[in-house]
């Protein structure tokens, strides 16, 4: 039996004491799920015992506790100085022979397993490092690629070292550890080589909402460290987990990142460090850039690993237990390895039912965007600090600005008000570290050091979804707070309406039965910003508009590709969020000027003088101007439905004007594979125009469902352009007209048995309206995000007092 190495099969979860963190799942992983098709790289470690072999031998610890006791961790200047002091104890301490022996006896076996010119991985591995109640992400030291003896050797008393790092005793310190009693374990394995594929982080689940159902996977060429770092911007990718375990292999979100440099080995030997030697960043090539670094199957793969991990963890613990994991992409095997797991240390902490959402009250300038990272706002003077060592220079309270940080900088981030960053994606450094603490921080936003100045008063607002926005000037916010354990649920069906697939899983929390309208638009605008039928056509535009299109469209296969891929898997991130809870999803209804706008659009848009009455909605569906870009519309639907598998999605036809009309849609959409009752396939369709309220018995015959627009039909029974200022005060949905229509329409969808439900501006903005239409009965109301709470627990008191419940 070895003293002081133990094999990856030897090990488990509760041997953290004995080999820390990292060991201990890396043992986990590899005694458990190998056979469950999850590669893990093979190794061993170096225990603790063998780490205070080493401090007992060198008579070190008295020396350290010198230097140690009595410190002021809080002044940076002291602490840099004792930091210093304790790891040059440790570099100078000798190994023992026994131990010597040991870890180069390992390091032959490993060679057996796969070959001579095998390299390796040394990391650290502290003994309270990724224990639930700190994440110790980035404290102590990782060497890659080391080959040798002497350089493993060399390797590993540096990792030992490291335990002694400025940020490594103040973390310690903050967290209640005493220092004497966190032990160095170190990590000896297989190197994957990554430097030649790709590599990255993921988690079992959304790191900035909490949501579950997802699998979050960042991804950048070359090895782990500059994600993990979160220096540059990674691809990123999310997989549905319900609809994975049904069966379904799809990716349910994607984002291409800059991934401006990727890290790699270097054959040149730095004479000063001879385990960090073999390590540098180079530039990406423009088709790194313009690509995703893996494919769709690999992205397959790694959720197949993530639900695995996650499912045996969870099991072992006895409850639900969310999982942060790191993976890389072998270049010379071409296979992909778990080379790290542990319990995700910030969402799954949450506990209670308080929902949290806040609410920015004004807008300001826009002065600069990035990635938002959390759901808070927070507000304060901006402070620039361009390295460690102006960190002195923070004061509490202030927005701290910066090029990227590194763990050196935590004890001042966590006096920040906000933190914004240049570099960085969801998972680097800053983003851990202000999730961990409760800070909103905008990361990878370009140029925010050179916008920012120092002194000048900023809001910082990641409560608008993906992006985070920096606005200039104090601005004022709400926290509203509700209870859900406390909020009853009402007997009309409350749905909510949503456009923005950025925003889902932050709402997904919210007590809804469901979408009751998604948009198109907004994602046809923001991320595809082209004309469908431009994409389908490039030849019909100029030159300068198709070199445009060919660039939106560079990481797909085709310009009709990235259509449809885009529009269906930001529909199925919507419909994500209330999976299995219905998703009712129209079809585009853009106006000819609106469509115009779009790149390519006006090349095939009419100009007309009143387009809201124009051609727009299901008039265009099946005319030959536009049947070939519904056809697009309808693939991406389909694709939504049968391949992400978001069999919840109910589609619905907007701006109907005739039932024969209606006929000729529902045949087009067939056609294109969309076939009403196939696959629980139901068609709705808009009740916006007068027509489908009067011959609402006929629409029945057609469709599955009716929801009320509010906004076009209090215009066309009123006859007011809600686009005109001047007419504006004859616009009101509180007309006792509008009123009667809308009570026909409920009234005839009860009477053909078809679902009744409203999307439009009013009952959001008229408590009065919402009563009218609880009285009638409908059987849902859909509402923007902001009005859901108060909505419900007005509609409770109503339904109470009508004796409803």
């Amino acid at each position: 039996m070895s003293r002081y190495v133990k094999w990856f099969e030897e090990i488990g979860i509760e041997d953290v004491p004995e080999v820390g963190g990292k060991n201990a799942s890396l043992g986990e992983m590899y005694r458990n799920l190998t056979e469950e098709g999850v590669r893990v790289p093979h190794g061993f470690a170096v225990t603790a015992t063998a780490y205070r072999a080493i401090l007992d031998h060198n008579d070190a610890w008295k020396r350290l506790h010198d230097v140690l006791d009595g410190l002021d961790y809080d002044d940076v200047k002291a602490l840099q100085k004792a930091g210093k002091a304790c790891r040059d104890i440790i570099y100078g301490c000798e190994l023992p022979e026994d131990l010597k022996k040991e870890i180069l006896g390992g390091y032959a076996k490993l060679k057996e397993e796969y070959g001579e010119d095998v390299s390796l991985a040394v990391r650290s591995s502290a003994t309270a490092e990724d224990s639930p109640e700190a994440s110790f992400a980035g404290q102590n030291d990782t060497y890659l690629n080391i080959r040798g003896e002497e350089p493993l050797l060399d390797a590993y008393k540096r990792c030992l070292a490291s335990n002694f790092t400025d940020r490594s005793l103040h973390y310690k310190h903050d967290n209640g550890f005493d220092w004497s009693k966190v032990y160095l374990s170190v990590v000896v394995m297989k190197m994957v080589r990554s430097d030649k594929g790709a590599s990255g982080v993921m988690f079992s689940l959304d790191t900035e909402t909490g949501f579950r159902d997802v699998v979050f996977i960042n991804a950048a060429w070359g090895l782990g460290e500059n994600v993990v770092q979160g220096t540059i911007d990674p691809d990123s990718f999310h997989v549905h987990k319900p609809t994975y375990e049904k069966g379904y292999r799809a990716v349910l979100k994607r984002r291409l990142g800059k991934k401006e440099k990727k890290m790699v080995f270097t054959d040149t030997l730095n004479t000063d460090n001879i385990a960090v030697e073999y390590t540098k960043n180079v530039e990406t090539t423009e088709e790194e850039r313009s690509h995703f670094c893996i494919t769709d199957e690999d992205v397959m793969t790694l959720a197949y690993y993530a639900i695995k991990v996650e499912n045996h963890y969870s099991k072992k613990a006895g409850h639900h237990k969310p999982m942060d994991m790191e993976w890389a992409k072998d270049g010379v095997d071409g296979h992909l390895y778990m080379v790290q797991a542990r319990p995700e240390t910030v969402q799954s902490q949450k506990k209670g039912t308080v929902l949290e959402i806040y609410h920015l009250k004004e807008r300001g300038k826009v002065l600069v965007t990035g990635r938002a990272v959390g759901t808070k706002i927070g507000r304060g003077r901006v402070r620039y600090i361009p390295d460690v060592d102006h960190l002195d220079e923070f004061q509490p309270g202030e927005v701290l600005v910066a090029d990227t940080t590194t763990p050196d900088w935590e004890p001042v981030m966590k006096t920040a008000a906000a933190i914004v960053t240049n570099r960085g994606g969801r998972t680097c450094h800053a983003a851990i570290v202000s999730r961990e603490l409760g800070i909103p921080a905008v990361v990878g936003a370009d140029n925010a050091t050179e916008v920012l100045k120092t002194g000048q008063e900023v809001t910082v607002s990641c409560a608008e979804g993906e992006t985070g926005f920096v606005y200039e000037g104090l601005l004022d916010y709400e926290i509203e707070k509700t209870d859900l354990s406390a909020l009853p649920k009402p007997k009309t069906e409350i749905m909510m309406n949503l456009g923005n697939p950025d925003q889902a899983f932050s709402l997904a929390s919210l007590p809804v039965d469901g979408i009751g309208l998604a948009r198109m638009e907004f994602i046809i605008n923001e991320y595809i910003k082209a004309h469908p039928m431009a994409l389908k056509h490039p030849e019909k535009v100029d030159d300068e508009t198709r070199k445009e299109l060919e660039s939106l469209a560079r990481a797909y296969e085709s310009l009709t590709e990235f259509f449809v891929k885009q529009l269906s898997e930001g529909v199925a991130t919507i419909a994500a969020a209330v999976y299995p809870k219905p998703c009712v999803v129209r079809m585009s209804d853009f106006k000819t000027n609106e469509y115009a706008t779009l790149l390519g659009g006006k090349f095939f848009e009419p100009t007309e003088d009143n387009p809201m009455i124009g051609f727009r909605g299901a008039a265009r569906y099946s005319h030959p101007a536009y049947e070939e870009g519904f056809a697009l519309e309808c693939a991406a639907m389909k694709r939504a439905r049968e391949v992400i598998g978001m069999d919840n999605i109910v589609l619905m036809i907007p701006f109907c004007r005739r039932v024969e009309e209606g006929r000729k849609v529902v045949e087009t959409m067939a056609k294109y594979g969309l076939k009403k009752g196939e696959n629980g396939l139901k068609i709705y369709v808009m009740c916006e125009i007068p027509n489908n309220v009067i011959q609402i018995d006929a629409f029945s015959e057609v469709f599955d469902g009716f929801s009320i627009g509010s906004n076009d039909l209090t215009q066309l029974t009123l006859g007011v352009d809600r686009d005109s200022e001047i007419v504006a005060f004859d616009y009101d949905e509180r007309d006792p007209g509008v009123l009667k229509m809308i009570e026909l329409a409920v009234e005839g969808c009860r009477r053909n048995d078809r679902h009744s439900g409203i999307c439009g501006q009013a009952p959001s903005d008229y408590p009065e309206v919402a009563e009218f239409l609880v009285k009638l009965g409908i059987d849902s109301m859909s509402l923007n995000p902001d009005s859901v709470l108060k909505t419900i627990k007005d509609i409770v008191a109503l339904e109470k007092k009508l004796g409803r419940i």
